[in-house]
This record gives C-alpha cells, sequence and structure tokens, in this order.
C-alpha cells in the first residue's frame, strides 16, 4: 500500500450528490464526478489489511486494493488494466452496484462503517480511461470459425458475448426488445446511468466483431430451430422478468401497474421516443409497493414527472441503523439505507401490508392497509400477522408494484430445446453453465434468480469461459471467483 497511515489520517468521504431542488427538474445522472484531489486520499484510505476481504465481498473477484493504490500513486493506465481484468463493465457496476465488496471491507468492520470509497473509485477509473481514450476495441488476433448465438442483452448476455468475441467466436446477440441493453437500457431510469454508457459499450462490441440484432424475441419471430442451425453454441442470458404480482381485490383497476410497465416508459420518452398512453404521474397520488432498488426508481421517476404525493410501502419492519448481533462482519449488512430517490421526498410506512385497492367507475381512487407485526416462531422464520384495529387508507391514483420478481418468463424455447428448470423455475446449469442440452449454455438471473448486476456479470464470464472450453476444447478466458 502507498500510504499505509491513510485509513487513520482520513475519514469516508461519501458520493456527492446534485442537490435535491436541481436533479429532480432533469434526468440527468445525480452523482458528481469526484473530486481528484479528495478521489487520492480516498484511494489512501485502503489498508494493508493482509486478507482483502472485499474480493470476498464481490462475484467478480475485482482485485480491489491493487487498483486502489495505483489510483493514489496516479498510475491511471494501470488502474483501468486491473480493473478491466476481472470486470467487462465497470461504468456499469460503479453506478448500479450495492457495492458488497464495500461492506465486506475490513474498515467496516466497527459500528460507525467506514469503508473505502470503492464504489466511487471504480466508477472514477473507468470514466477517466473513456476521457483518455483508453477504451479501445480489443478485436481477436484470429477466428475460430465458431459462432456462437447470445439470447438477451443485459450485463450477463453482454459480458458473455465480449469475452467470446475476443478470442475469436463470431457472436450474434438476440434482444427482444428495441434496443439493447435490457434491464440495463428499459429497467434503470436515466438519472440513475445515462444510457450513453451503453451505447458507447455497444459501439466497441461491435468493433470487436459482435453484431447485435434487436425486435428479435426467439421462439416468436425468430424460429428456435434456427438458432441450432446455425449456430454452434447458444448461451441464454434472458434474465428473470417475471414480476411478483398483488393479487388482492382492485388489482384490476385502472391505476395499477406492474412498475416495469412504468419504467420502460420514462426512459423511451427520454431516449426521443413517442410513448401512446404514457403512464404518468403529473399531479396524482403515488403509491410503491416495494422496498427495494425498483421501488426507488419508480419514487424518483414519479418525482421527476411532478407526482401530487409519493409513498412507499413496505412489509418488513424498519432496519436497525447499526448490524445486529447475529449480522457480524464480513456478511451483507441488514442496515436502514436510503436512496437517493428517498431523499427527494415522499414517505415510507414500513410493516404494512395492502388489504386491497378502492376504485370508482373502475378506476384506482385509494389503497387500503393495514399493519403488521412479525412474530418469532421457534426453528422457523418469523411469522407475519395483522395488528388488531391497524386498519388505514391512502388516497392511491397511481400504485405500481415493485416487489421483486419470480423468475424467468415462460418461454418455448425451454420447452422446444428440453431444458431442465429447477423447482424455482431458474434454468438449471453445471459449473461450466451448461444446461442439460449440450451446447446450450445459461448464465445470469435466469439461471441463479433475481440477483445482482456484478453477480450477472461474473456469470455471463463462466458462461463465456465454458462455452469456449466447449467449443475449442481449452480456454484461456478467466471467469469469477464464484
Amino acid at each position: 500500500m502507498g500510504k499505509p497511515t491513510g485509513f487513520i489520517e482520513a475519514g469516508r468521504e461519501n458520493q456527492h450528490k446534485r442537490p435535491v431542488s436541481e436533479r429532480v427538474k432533469d434526468w440527468k445522472e445525480y452523482v458528481l464526478p469526484a473530486d481528484p484531489k479528495e478521489l487520492n486520499t480516498q484511494a489512501a484510505r485502503c489498508m494493508d489489511c493482509g486478507i482483502p476481504f472485499c474480493h470476498m465481498g464481490c462475484p467478480l473477484g475485482n482485485i480491489i486494493p491493487d487498483w486502489n493504490d495505483l489510483v493514489y500513486r496516479g498510475r491511471w493506465d494501470e488502474a483501468i488494466e486491473r480493473l478491466h481484468a476481472t470486470n467487462n463493465f465497470p461504468e456499469f457496476t460503479g453506478r448500479l452496484c450495492p457495492a458488497p465488496c464495500e461492506n465486506s471491507c475490513t474498515l467496516n468492520m466497527d459500528v460507525y462503517g467506514q469503508p473505502v470509497t470503492i464504489k466511487q473509485i471504480e466508477v472514477s477509473i473507468i470514466d477517466r480511461a473513456f476521457q483518455d481514450g483508453g477504451v479501445v476495441p480489443m478485436p481477436p488476433k484470429k477466428l475460430t470459425g465458431k459462432k456462437v448465438a447470445v439470447v438477451g442483452s443485459g450485463p450477463a448476455g453482454l459480458a458473455a458475448a465480449q469475452q467470446l468475441a475476443r478470442v475469436g467466436h463470431k457472436v450474434t446477440v438476440f434482444e427482444r426488445a428495441d434496443r439493447i441493453g435490457g434491464l440495463l437500457r428499459y429497467g434503470i431510469p436515466e438519472f440513475k446511468m445515462e444510457k450513453r454508457h451503453i451505447d458507447r459499450r455497444m459501439k466497441q462490441m461491435e468493433a470487436e466483431g459482435v453484431e447485435f440484432k434487436v425486435n428479435a424475441n426467439i421462439g416468436h419471430n425468430v424460429p428456435i430451430e434456427d438458432l441450432r442451425k446455425n449456430f454452434d453454441a447458444i448461451v441464454l442470458c434472458g434474465g428473470a422478468t417475471q414480476a411478483r404480482d398483488l393479487k388482492v381485490p382492485g388489482r384490476e383497476l385502472k391505476g395499477v401497474h406492474f412498475a416495469m410497465e412504468y419504467l420502460p416508459q420514462a426512459t423511451k420518452v427520454q431516449l426521443g421516443d413517442k410513448v401512446e398512453n404514457q403512464i404518468h404521474a403529473k399531479d396524482k397520488h403515488v403509491i410503491v409497493i416495494g422496498g427495494g432498488d425498483t421501488g426507488a426508481d419508480c419514487i424518483g421517476t414519479a418525482h421527476r414527472q411532478g407526482a401530487k404525493s409519493v409513498t412507499s410501502l413496505e412489509v418488513l419492519p424498519k432496519p436497525p441503523l447499526t448490524r445486529a448481533a447475529n449480522n457480524p462482519w464480513p456478511e451483507w449488512a441488514r442496515i436502514l439505507r436510503v436512496a437517493p430517490a428517498h431523499e427527494e421526498g415522499g414517505e415510507i410506512l414500513y410493516s404494512v401490508s395492502t388489504k386491497s385497492f378502492e376504485g370508482e367507475n373502475g378506476v384506482l381512487k385509494k389503497l387500503k392497509l393495514v399493519k403488521v407485526e412479525w412474530v418469532p416462531q421457534p426453528g422457523a422464520p418469523p411469522k407475519m400477522q395483522e395488528v388488531p384495529g391497524s386498519e388505514m387508507e391512502l388516497p392511491a391514483d397511481l400504485v405500481f408494484l415493485a416487489m421483486g420478481f419470480t423468475g424467468p418468463e415462460k418461454n418455448p424455447l425451454f420447452e422446444k430445446l428440453g431444458i431442465e428448470l429447477d423447482a424455482r423455475s431458474n434454468v438449471k446449469a453445471d459449473a461450466n453453465k451448461m444446461t442439460n442440452v449440450p451446447g446450450v449454455f445459461v448464465a445470469g438471473d435466469m439461471t441463479r434468480g433475481q440477483s445482482l448486476i456484478v453477480w450477472a456479470i461474473a456469470e455471463g464470464r463462466t458462461a463465456a469461459k465454458g462455452v469456449d472450453q466447449y467449443l475449442m476444447g481449452e480456454t484461456s478466458l478467466v471467469a469469477s471467483i464464484q
């Protein structure tokens, strides 16, 4: 380490954000670039801890202490090489990952939680590399003559495609939407990650030989048989996009929507598309059911559209401010986290359950709730039960269901190819990410279930290694630490 006493001399300085009053008026990213001098100080806080537990927290196995030290020393060219060695898209993870590496940082051991600002340093490295022209295409030295189809263009699909193209396979990425990116494109609002970051990576990948095909829905307008006939291997990266529903009285009322009906429309408008009958929050009472990232994205979007009020509902209790005794470091800390969207206004109600949606003439007007408590059960998870006499009502013009995803959508591809699913309807795979069908691989949420972007990229890299081994008998590709 360049400065062994850095963590003693300086405290953690969180990423700076644009003022709420300013950022809710536009759709630009809310995080400000780091000051170079401040970044140097923060990188110097990475201590020579002997066992870098940040590696344990990162599914990609990012070599975090190395590039922290390189930033401290001002060796930016080497820092981006070290970062890219394990992560194809640090500009995505540096903006969107919840940073489990920071949870595992040795400086996060105590209750005060002062880990190194790993995420901020990561995104600063890649943004500077793009700015300085340090991110260039890496086409293969020779072609293998093998063709690989990648189905789905989210982070898993893009990672698999880039890895496979760089070792000489002809890769075609099929995306059912009208633009490349999967949930990166249409599930993440512009204010969290501007889509120019996807577009410039696409240009690099195209220069490396990747072909992108949009509006290509396998099993619908693209015959499954064509994939088997025209490609030597297939990598399924369709995600886990089957949204969890809330089947209570009034679910059919106009105004109740899945989050993924709402968020893509807002992004399309920002990209210049005309959206007919757009779901819009202007001057409306908005309720978001679900306290995760997708719920926060709905909240931030509603604020920017001019909602009259925004309320977030969470069925679980309010998390503690510090780790509980049964949640020790370096586990993921189950503590209260406030998303930037929550800073922008609105209210969060914890330990509440929706009883019904109420309306008039088929149109949503209000929501009926009840408070709940979680009662401990010996040898079993806590049991939820309603609190008598705690019923309440909230005005509601729009309700967005953001309660997570239950698995991959049902696809004729599975039955047609004879692909086995597990008990949770995820695609089964071996250690190399190959399904029970030879030559057909899977990566990302389609096999893991709903998870983090770092896991998606890690899975894509692992699948690429498996495909290369399958096609060539050997491989030089590096996967992750899974």
